[in-house]
């Protein structure tokens, strides 16, 4: 052994300007993706590091959290349910958490 750590294949390990050419956006973009989709790097010293099949599982995973103008808009297809305050009175009692109706 040589006391060097062992080196990636050539094209494994990313810079923040090849992830952001590899995913064809602005390394902006891609250090926002990082911080609010979950985008997988890793921050090291004042650099970013990406692994490339890190990007691709990314890629191909759903996002979970959804934009929030999407979840508004499920949230507001509830609005006029007539089950809907059933529902949260159940979800509620489930989870132990107490009911005050609007006025007490």
């Amino acid at each position: 052994m040589n006391g060097r750590p062992p080196e990636a294949p050539a094209g494994d390990v990313l810079t923040l300007a090849e992830a952001a050419a590899y995913l064809r956006l602005p390394e902006s973009e891609v250090a926002n993706l990082v911080h609010t989709q979950g985008l997988p790097g890793r921050a090291v010293g004042a650099e970013w590091r990406f692994l490339k099949t890190a990007l691709q599982d990314w890629l191909r995973t759903p996002s979970i959290k959804g934009s929030k103008e999407a979840m508004l808009s499920i949230a507001g297809s509830w609005k006029d349910d007539p089950f809907r305050d059933d529902m949260r009175k159940e979800i509620n009692r489930i989870r132990g958490r107490p009911i005050i109706e609007d006025g007490e």
